[in-house]
């Protein structure tokens, strides 16, 4: 269980951090609970643990056991938590108690039909600078799944590179780290694992192509709301360049807790400040967001004013770049860039010159997503799975290829110009010539619901953002 103290910003005071951590320490130890973490409190968390009788007492829940077809059995709880009255202000959420699902990947497998674009491809598609991300450190974010360094040292060894620096850190979650440890494991938890790894491999194998000098951290975490926490708790500890996001939810899915974003929120805007962009991709199921109702959703964390928003693209057959919708969407598959306007954040000062309104009857003039874009369908990505090529893509693939290029270029920047929180200087100036409109397409709308779309336009749209990176331009730009 992860307590979160109030204020997890870096301006915090540590005395009164220190001192809220011994408060809450004593009050809920007299409920039987005790510490078992202090090394995040620097970040607002206390690691506790307890029996299921001390938490219920503590809180005043009813823990059980729950079913879904979704996520299987997982332990929940129903209603709010309450806090005890000696901790209040104190204390603003308490994490892990509920272990329901709260992330899902967003990963379009290719088919490999029109062939795939090596990492040498992506840098000429984007004009990358003339760096390798040397003496840089980059994030990845991951959520179950496992990790197969045969796979990433094959892939380095077919693209002519060297040996990628992953570095693999384990946040409540063990992944197995070959096939055989795979193998080994319990049926229903090996399909899991399965499913997953694919997702981990592109995103691991996507940065170390782009970035293949810099030190790559692979944060592996739980699903539940308690591991959205340690991701970033950790984050703000190791201070990479970036931090890249192939998961989500829906903003409004009702599983969201209100403290669970809130406190989500206090750590990205931290992360924000210490000049990480955290890269997040907003999706792969278009302007329905998987939630099957006849509105228009989008993912969080995309949605969140501190986080860069990364849509897709693909190349049709003139090798023009348009935007991306898999021909299964239209049948109600899968396959089609996410985006749209928030509900839960006003739009920022930074996008007053984006005019897109909502689908939604009288809804506000919320955050847009994405910012940018880059390729997410054909001719897909060369990858590496089992020793053998398997091409993917998704919006999945586009967000690490943006923490890849951010990671490239912070290594070229004179020193009052690196680590820089940068979605609100993509939008100063056009951009000034860092991005590449993307205006040929139709829309993002998911079928049969709710059958209406995000258009894409001339200048931004809710599918591809400002557009694709020019990387030499971008460069030149955050020079300036």
């Amino acid at each position: 269980m992860t307590v979160s103290l109030r204020g997890a910003g870096i301006d915090r005071n540590p005395e009164q951090r220190r001192a809220d951590a011994e408060k809450t320490k004593t009050v809920l130890g007299r409920f039987g609970l005790r510490t078992t973490d202090e090394s995040k409190l620097p970040q607002g968390s206390l690691g506790m643990s307890g029996t299921v009788e001390a938490m219920n007492k503590a809180f005043q829940t009813d823990l059980g056991i729950y079913h879904s077809d979704q996520q299987g059995d997982y332990r929940g709880r129903e209603g709010e938590l309450k806090i005890p009255a000696e901790l209040k202000d104190v204390v603003t959420g308490v994490f892990g108690l509920d272990q329901r699902r709260m992330a899902r990947r967003a990963a379009f497998a290719g088919t490999g039909s029109f062939g795939s674009l090596t990492p040498a491809d992506l840098e000429k598609q984007y004009n990358f600078p003339d760096s390798d991300g040397k003496g840089r450190h980059v994030g990845i974010a991951e959520f179950g799944g496992g990790y197969l360094d045969s796979d990433t040292e094959m892939f380095s060894t077919r693209q002519k590179l060297p040996k990628a620096q992953v570095r693999i850190v384990e946040l409540g979650y063990r992944p197995p780290r070959s096939w055989q440890d795979i193998q080994l494991l319990p049926p229903q938890e090996r399909q899991a694992v399965k499913d997953v790894l694919p997702e981990v491999m592109m995103d691991v194998q996507i940065v170390a192509g782009l970035a293949p000098a810099a030190q790559i951290s692979v944060y592996f975490t739980t699903w539940d709301q308690k591991g959205w926490i340690d991701l970033l708790d950790q984050t703000l500890q190791d201070k990479p360049v970036a931090l890249s996001i192939s998961y989500g939810a829906s903003e409004d899915d009702p599983d969201w807790a209100d403290v669970g974003i809130a406190e989500l929120e206090k750590r990205l805007a931290a992360a924000a400040e210490l000049g990480i962009t955290v890269c997040v991709s907003s999706g792969d199921d278009g302007s329905g967001a998987q939630m099957n109702d006849r509105s228009c959703h989008v993912n969080y964390p995309a949605t969140s004013p501190s986080v860069l928003s990364v849509g897709g693209t693909m190349i049709n057959g003139t090798d023009e770049e348009v935007w991306w919708i898999a021909p299964g969407e239209r049948a109600g598959g899968g396959g089609a860039t996410g985006g749209g306007v928030s509900v839960l954040f006003d739009r920022p000062d930074w996008q007053r010159s984006v005019r897109v309104d909502s689908l939604n009857q009288g809804a506000k003039a919320g955050r847009v997503v994405p910012d940018v874009a880059a390729l997410a369908g054909p001719p897909w990505y060369d990858l590496v799975l089992h020793g053998r090529p398997k091409p993917s893509g998704g919006t999945s693939a586009s967000t690490p290829l943006w923490a890849a290029l951010i990671t490239r270029i912070d290594a070229l920047l004179p020193a009052d110009k690196q680590q820089r929180f940068l979605t609100p200087l993509l939008y100063q100036n056009g951009g000034n010539g860092a991005l590449s409109d993307i205006s040929t397409g139709h829309d993002n709308a998911s079928f049969p619901l709710p059958g209406v779309g995000y258009p894409v336009q001339k200048g931004y749209d809710a599918c591809t953002g400002r557009g694709v990176p020019d990387g030499a331009a971008l460069l030149t730009a955050l020079q300036g």
